[in-house]
């Protein structure tokens, strides 16, 4: 079963994806005024879920960032075997 993660890239990824034809169906000129609004209204949509994934994950890296600067350190082991 996938995780939450693997689940946002992958959405992602898809969007971009989409994105891109959407950017090369409007550069081709051979679509409606309506269409060319419609399409140009979804890219918009996207981009935005886009940018929430993104800076989401830029959020936890802060974190993790955060958590990591003061934490104590600690000797490397190897383990037993």
């Amino acid at each position: 079963m996938a995780s939450t993660k693997d689940k946002s890239i992958n959405v992602l990824e898809k969007s971009l994806i989409e994105l891109e034809k959407l950017v090369e169906q409007l550069e081709s000129g051979n679509l409606s005024l309506e269409e060319s609004l419609a399409q140009f209204e979804h890219g918009i949509k996207l981009a935005r879920e886009c940018q929430n994934t993104l800076k989401e994950a830029e959020q936890k890296v802060e974190i993790l960032l955060k958590k990591t600067v003061d934490a104590e350190t600690v000797s490397f082991q190897e383990p037993d075997t």
